[in-house]
């Protein structure tokens, strides 16, 4: 790691410019200095404390999701308010907050009917890290502040909320879209940090039964650790093993959290008749639907899709059940690295070595 002197930030900042991590082409991102994004009206300029990095990024720098040549990356960030544009009320300077990673406006048609994470359109609520500069620097703008902001309270630290932005959020939801009962069974394909989340969301939800499945045994440990009442290393025979597990009837949900044709199809595979598979892989490739394990589309199944939903009341809710200590995350920020370092941290979390599940970047 190369240390920034002093003096040499404070002249770098005083010149209006950050540090950033830039994505240029498949293969080709890293530290750029950036000019300090400035907050235009109703949007906030944050300065970031603390990031991530998180599996869509990876997607992003690999060019399997397309962005714009010269964007910042990023999209999970705590930190202290910068400066407010005009029309952002109830917020002063230095307040530590949290925006999640989807900025809906509030205002558009998909908002005001509840689908907030589509604001303006298919996946428009997504926005840092994805349409606007990202997170992975040491300022990010925030839009639709009033709508998007949400106070820390004192009595947490970042790194209890930080991954409430995106996982947490994500995971939570794929449990509420599956409309998860008290007492039901339910599987869990894939335990990266989205899985471990849909899995305490499962066990929040009221789930009896969580099976999960993971190749990786140091993955289905996590699993354990976190609420899980069964785990399965995956092979061709995984839906008629959760099948027997669960008395030949098959689970109530069947959550997909990774992406892939295999762990979609074992997810399909293993529902009852009229159960619900709830999907939050990012597929980047081409996804079929067998017709024999959706009983030829006649087995009252439902298939249905979520993305991280934001906004701060979402913001708000999540940090209620931190300060109510019934979820903690923090174990899950498994490495840290500085921002300075993020080329080896992005190496850490692609290649998933020395047990990483989540990467934690901290900006002084």
């Amino acid at each position: 790691m190369v240390v920034e002197p002093e003096t040499q930030k404070t002249t770098r900042l005083k010149s209006g410019l950050m540090w950033a991590n830039v994505f240029r082409a498949p293969g080709k991102f890293g530290l750029e200095q950036m000019p300090i994004p400035k907050a235009g009206p109703g949007e906030a300029v944050i300065k970031v404390r603390r990031t991530t990095i998180c599996g869509t990024d990876i997607h992003i720098v690999k060019g399997e999701y397309a962005v714009a040549p010269g964007l910042i990356i990023g999209h999970e960030a705590t930190g202290v308010i910068h400066e407010l544009g005009a029309g952002v009320e109830g917020y002063r300077a230095g307040q530590r907050v949290i925006a999640g990673a989807i900025t809906p406006c509030g205002q558009c048609e998909f908002c005001l009917a509840g689908d907030r994470s589509q604001c303006g359109g298919a996946l428009g609520g997504w926005k840092l890290g994805n349409t606007i500069n990202g997170t992975q620097a040491e300022y990010v703008r925030i839009p639709y502040a009033q709508a998007n902001l949400a106070a820390i309270t004192d009595d947490l630290i970042d790194e209890q909320v930080l991954l409430l932005a995106d996982i947490a959020s994500t995971g939570f939801a794929a449990a509420e879209r599956g409309r998860i009962k008290i007492g039901d069974t339910v599987a869990v394909f894939a335990q990266g940090p989205i899985g471990i989340c849909a899995m305490i969301g499962a066990r929040l939800c009221g789930a009896s039964e969580i099976i999960a499945v993971d190749p990786d045994p140091e993955r289905r440990r996590w699993a354990t650790h976190f609420g899980a009442t069964k785990t399965l290393a995956p092979d061709d025979h995984t839906p008629e093993r959760i099948r027997e597990l669960t008395g030949g009837r098959g689970v109530d949900v069947a959550i997909e959290a990774l992406g892939t044709q295999e762990t979609f199809e074992g997810a399909l595979r293993c529902m009852r008749p009229g159960g619900i598979l709830s999907s939050v892989g990012v597929y980047s490739g081409h996804l079929a639907v067998p017709m024999d394990a959706f009983g030829a589309g006649l087995a009252d199944q439902t298939i249905v899709t979520s993305l991280c939903p934001g906004g701060k009341e979402r913001m708000i809710r999540l940090m209620r059940l931190v300060a109510a200590h019934r979820i903690d995350l923090t174990p899950l920020l498994t490495h840290t690295f500085a921002l300075a370092d993020i080329d080896e941290a992005y190496a850490i979390f692609s290649s998933r070595t020395g047990g990483v599940m989540k990467v934690l970047i901290t900006i002084p």
